[in-house]
């Protein structure tokens, strides 16, 4: 079974509406929580369904960014959960745009873990490998992850 999380900081210069945007930008979730943490409000959106990021796999292959996209997602491989961060602000306006650090967006990123039992599988549908930049083959959405 698949377990999505996304949380990403509300400060408290920003919308909470427009956060929530940005997270729907990418991510269709079952579930939203909210959690104080210092002056921050932090928002967790839960899911777990893997279709939840249909939207992600759509936007990837929009913009043309599997090459690098499938870098990250590798990078944040750690056992059975893929972590990656993605720069709020631009998730706001529609745009995926990775980001290695906190430091990089501004207001804090968008911090994305998906934990399965079959990680890779997940990594080949999201972003499958390419050649110049065209997918060699679209994998069907995993069912057993």
């Amino acid at each position: 079974m698949v377990k999505i999380v996304v949380r990403t900081e509300v400060r408290p210069s920003e919308s909470e509406e427009k956060v929530i945007k940005a997270i729907q930008t990418f991510f269709d979730y079952d579930e939203l929580e909210k959690e104080k943490e210092g002056i921050y409000e932090i928002l967790i959106a839960k899911s777990n369904r893997l279709s939840s990021l249909l939207k992600l796999h759509r936007l990837l292959r929009n913009q043309r960014i599997l090459d690098a996209s499938r870098r990250y997602l590798l990078k944040g491989l750690v056992g059975d959960t893929i972590t990656f961060l993605l720069n709020k602000q631009a998730a706001a306006v529609g745009v995926i745009s990775f980001v290695d650090s906190d430091r990089e967006s501004p207001l804090g990123p968008i911090v994305v873990e998906i934990t399965s039992k079959n990680p890779r599988a997940i990594i080949d549908w999201i972003t499958p490998r390419t050649a110049r930049g065209v997918p060699l083959w679209e994998n069907p959405m995993p069912e057993d992850v």
